[in-house]
């Protein structure tokens, strides 16, 4: 999987004579002359602008959202942090039919691709594959490595909105780090990374609607560190959307006590002070209105019960990356 910035240019058919130099061949004639041929046909040129580090994306690595061909094969030709400059043939980029209005038929396209990071997941499929006892034998690092590539994964299909297949791989890393049984010098570690999936997958389980199940591993991730204002965030966040007004309040104060400023936590706080002020039903199936006497602070209005104030803005966390 690639994660990659690009920048295009195409040479188009016509009579741009000034693009034509004294030897009668044109920019990207001149420009092919110094550039490695990466399929052996010439159908795909590379010319590298700045070095990457580490190693190449894996020959049998699957690159999402990446639509041409030409494309993908430069790709697989880069390391970590490679800016990179491809001179694409029509059979490898758009062919005889162009991309109009932009691109023409039978266009040689330029690209200068960056690319920014990748995730290996072989070795991770291969980890997941053996069983407990094999998994075991294997050293804290390479159990943490592995958890921490699904995560990242995870990361990266949350981004994309795939939130079922995020959940999947944030179970699947939370699972390997279940498992590990070693001594106790090692659970500190284990429990800082198992911390960072749970926060995680409670917000992709808020994203699923899936309230319950959010609450769940908020709850779980405060046994690891019970002043995490993001779990208690997170907390809160699920008992407010299955309307536990009172719970949800517990939760988000605690949160506020940690980070008193926080952005989200406060707006939080206003979405609860609104739901108790909205038309609610009751157990005798009267509709009312339930009753608050407001306290105002700077850019909020809460019920007076909360007991909580707000302060200026900080930046808005989400995602426990």
């Amino acid at each position: 999987m690639t994660s990659t910035s690009t920048s295009t240019s195409t040479l188009r058919p016509g009579p741009q004579v000034s693009l034509w130099g004294e030897d009668g061949k044109s920019p990207y004639q001149r420009l092919s002359q110094r550039m490695l041929d990466v399929t052996g046909d010439r159908g795909v040129l590379k010319d590298v602008i700045r070095e990457g580090a580490g190693e190449l994306v894996a020959p049998d690595a699957s690159v999402l959202d990446i639509t041409l061909w030409g494309m993908e094969l430069g790709l697989l030709s880069m390391r970590r942090g490679e800016l990179a400059r491809f001179l694409l043939s029509p059979r490898y980029a758009y062919g005889a039919l162009g991309c109009p209005p932009l691109i023409p038929p039978e266009a040689t396209v330029l690209f200068e691709i960056e690319l920014l990071d990748f995730l290996d997941s072989a070795e991770s499929d291969e980890f997941c594959a053996l069983s407990a006892e094999q998994q075991d034998q294997f050293p804290l690092d390479k159990v943490l490595k592995v958890a921490t590539t699904e995560r990242e994964f995870g990361n990266y299909l949350f981004r994309q909105k795939r939130f079922y297949d995020a959940k999947a791989r944030y179970k699947r890393a939370l699972q390997l780090l279940h498992r590990r049984s070693g001594p106790p010098e090692e659970r500190p570690l284990v429990e800082e990374a198992r911390l960072l999936v749970l926060l995680n997958l409670s917000l992709t389980y808020l994203k699923l609607e899936r309230p319950t199940a959010a609450l769940r591993c908020g709850e779980q991730a405060l046994r690891i560190d019970q002043r995490s204002a993001k779990a208690l965030f997170r907390c809160g966040q699920a008992c407010l959307f299955m309307a536990e007004y009172e719970k949800a309040r517990d939760f988000l104060v605690r949160a506020q006590r940690e980070q008193p400023c926080n952005h989200d936590i406060n707006n939080e706080l206003r979405k609860l002070a609104w739901s108790l002020m909205s038309p609610q039903r009751e157990r005798g199936g009267r509709w009312s209105r339930r009753r608050c006497d407001l306290c105002v602070w700077p850019g909020v209005q809460v019920p007076a019960w909360l007991g909580v104030g707000v302060s200026g803005p900080v930046p808005k966390w989400e995602h426990s990356y």
